[in-house]
């Protein structure tokens, strides 16, 4: 807050300094990061004063009564600094503190400016959180199950009293498409380890792969799958 009051009005705390006010950064010695509008603010010892005309309101708020950049303005300021590895760890923290998931991460950033790091955070998150419809992913993974030479499975059957995505009957191999947040809520988690659970304790084989996996993984998903099969079939 001193350092904010010090860069006069208009500053907010922003960048690494925001991020570990957000709890998805650890402190770590260095200067407090401050953004200030292009015309305003002061220099001070100890304090990085970035100015920047392109903020808006709704790229502010306060956090415990600070003037702080909002969850995804930090995001954006991050990843234009931070290798992908890192941005990854940050968006899971956010996700893991309840502040924003990916899905709503990417939806934001449809309405967001152009500015450093935009680009990057997108091509990162649309590999996770594009979200194929019922018939485009079915066609992308039968795609799959006929160049691997299997048979075609059911899709969309009552299995074990829950709906499962694609089907053998004659494999016992169960196979769904998971979610596409980092780490879902451990309410999903739950239900979906007890769906398959329920399915292995019933003498099926089940199988996860995201809609990630599907769409952009030709060489994993075929593999395990087509290993599943032959574990179904030996003796």
């Amino acid at each position: 807050m001193a350092a904010v009051l010090a860069c006069g009005p208009g500053a907010v705390l922003s960048h690494e300094s925001a991020a570990v006010l957000w709890g998805i950064r650890r402190s770590r010695p260095g200067k407090v990061q401050i953004s200030v509008p292009t015309a305003g603010g002061r220099r001070r010892d100890g304090i990085t004063v970035h100015r920047r005309r392109l903020l808006t309101g709704r790229d502010l708020t306060h956090r415990r009564g600070i003037p702080v950049t909002g969850i995804v303005c930090t995001i954006v300021d991050l990843t234009s600094e931070l290798r992908i590895n890192q941005v990854e760890r940050v968006i899971n923290e956010a996700d893991q503190l309840g502040l924003i998931d990916p899905e709503t991460l990417r939806r934001a950033l449809e309405d967001t400016r152009r500015r450093p790091g935009v680009a990057k955070l997108r091509a990162l998150l649309d590999r996770r959180t594009f979200r194929l419809t019922r018939s485009e992913l079915e066609r992308l993974f039968l795609g799959i199950v006929r160049r691997a030479g299997l048979p075609m499975p059911l899709t969309r059957q009552i299995v074990n009293g829950f709906e499962v995505d694609f089907y053998w009957p004659e494999l016992g191999l169960v196979v769904e498409t998971d979610g596409l947040r980092y780490h879902r809520t451990p309410q999903q988690q739950e239900r979906g380890l007890v769906r398959d659970q329920i399915h292995a304790g019933a003498g099926l084989i089940p199988l996860r792969y995201s809609h990630g996996q599907i769409k952009f993984n030709e060489e994993h998903v075929p593999a395990v799958l087509v290993a599943g099969a032959v574990r179904a079939v030996s003796p």
